[in-house]
């Protein structure tokens, strides 16, 4: 069933800081993804973060990921950090989705049952995107962080949560949620809409009062049944 839900403020998560290593490999056109990897689980979660952002800046994200027992996967997109390939030159035309199916099949090839995607700004369209495009139950759950696909969400093959700040605006300051959920009305079933107070775009969310709000809610959207 779909959801919409304004929530009240969480207490902070604590957790201990599971072990990282740097990882990369190819994507299907030729490119090469640079990622730190954390955690251990049957479940793995794929970080995908946005145009101002890069894999490190996931790791306060991926530690409460990892501890609750997913592997975790932060990558750089191309062009971003080592990560390389075809198309990078131009950002708006650039085949990022590539890049998450690319970690998607890692993270199957390394024994995951399952993966999602959670995703910011640019790195959500993208995650969308690849749902859209990748095979029926490849990529299990997708976190919309301020962000919608670029493709028509009726194509979306997973189950998804987005989230996103009620003021949040783009250059032209018209407000994302406009967009966001159009998208959201036409994504398939089961999906949920988190409309937040304040205007923190995407990964900027954790840095606001709205941190452990957010984090809660994508911890239980990942492991929820």
């Amino acid at each position: 069933m779909s959801a919409l839900r304004i929530l009240p403020l969480a207490m902070a998560l604590t957790v201990a800081a599971p072990a990282q290593q740097r990882v990369s490999f190819a994507t299907d056109d030729g490119g090469q993804v640079c990622a730190d990897l954390y955690g251990q689980g049957n479940s793995a979660v794929v970080l995908a973060h946005g145009g101002r952002f890069n894999k490190e800046s996931w790791r306060d994200q991926a530690l409460p990921i990892a501890s609750a027992g997913f592997q975790v996967l932060a990558i750089d997109f191309r062009g971003f950090g080592c990560s390389k390939g075809p198309g990078q030159e131009d950002f708006f035309k650039a085949p990022f989705e590539k890049d998450v199916i690319a970690a998607v099949r890692y993270l199957k090839a390394r024994g995951a049952k399952s993966v999602s995607v959670v995703g910011g700004s640019f790195g959500g369209a993208a995650a969308g995107d690849a749902s859209i495009k990748s095979a029926p139950g490849e990529i299990d759950r997708v976190v919309f962080l301020g962000a919608a696909p670029n493709l028509p969400a009726d194509g979306l093959k997973s189950r998804t949560l987005f989230i996103v700040a009620r003021e949040d605006s783009d250059g032209s300051g018209v407000p994302r949620l406009v967009g966001i959920r159009a998208q959201y009305e036409r994504a398939p079933q089961p999906k949920e809409l988190i409309v937040l107070d304040g205007s923190a775009h995407a990964q900027f969310l954790f840095q606001s009062d709205q941190n452990a709000r957010v984090m809660r809610e994508i911890l239980q959207f990942l492991t929820a049944p």
